[in-house]
């Protein structure tokens, strides 16, 4: 049995992959669950591992895996879907699970800043495949390579692969590539505040940049990541 607020984590992580690709960072759990500190999210999650609905990932630094979920959180075909952890896991045999996977070809755009932004991007690089359960309905849908650190806390590497839904408007909190006065592109959090734009870090080494609503244009939502080892 599960607590209520053990409950309420494993079921916020789930509906957050869902819906972006990447998981929550500690700073978001918190805030969802209204804990005080950090804290009360690692003792959750350990809680959550001992009972078996979670396990550390060997050789991957701080990600963890969701085993199952109780039944009434279950749904067809769920799967496995690898979540930010707070420390490294322990080592552990590997197991190889074939897995058939239906993979689109999508577009890389070249490169997206996760920091200083770069200029606009609008050449196709290359293309690469990309799991088609990634894409959501008759949506266009592209590719960039990030570039930069400012959304590691939210699982975003340097030279990661994300992918993005094409679209011109976004909801709080969502991850967007936004265009900045036509003429540079970033990868940040969006939050829109009255008639101003805030484009959020995920890294408390940048700060938050804020912008009059006509100086931003959001070209799409982070729905998926791809990583090489």
């Amino acid at each position: 049995m599960l607590t209520r607020k053990q409950l309420e984590l494993l079921d916020f992580i789930r509906v957050r992959m869902d819906r972006d690709g990447v998981p929550p960072s500690f700073d978001e759990m918190k805030e969802a669950l209204d804990l005080r500190s950090k804290s009360g999210i690692h003792r959750l999650i350990t809680a959550l591992e001992e009972r078996g609905f979670i396990r550390r990932l060997a050789h991957r630094a701080r990600a963890i895996e969701i085993v199952k979920l109780p039944e009434a959180m279950e749904k067809p075909g769920f799967t496995p879907r690898v979540i930010v952890g707070d420390r490294p896991a322990a080592p552990q045999p590997a197991t190889a699970i074939p897995v058939q996977v239906h993979a689109v070809e999508l577009p890389v755009m070249g490169r997206i800043a996760a920091g200083v932004p770069i200029e606009a991007i609008s050449e196709i690089s290359h293309h690469v495949a990309v799991p088609g359960g990634m894409l959501s309905g008759s949506a266009q849908h592209y590719a960039l390579e990030v570039k930069g650190d400012s959304m590691i806390e939210a699982g975003i590497n340097d030279g990661d692969i994300v992918v993005i839904r094409e679209q011109g408007t976004a909801e709080n909190g969502d991850i967007v590539v936004a265009l900045v006065e036509d003429s540079e592109a970033t990868l940040k959090r969006f939050r829109r505040k009255g008639n101003m734009i805030a484009l959020e870090a995920a890294n408390p080494l940048y700060e938050t940049r804020v912008f009059p609503d006509h100086m931003v244009k959001v070209q799409g939502r982070l729905v998926g990541l791809i990583r090489s080892y």
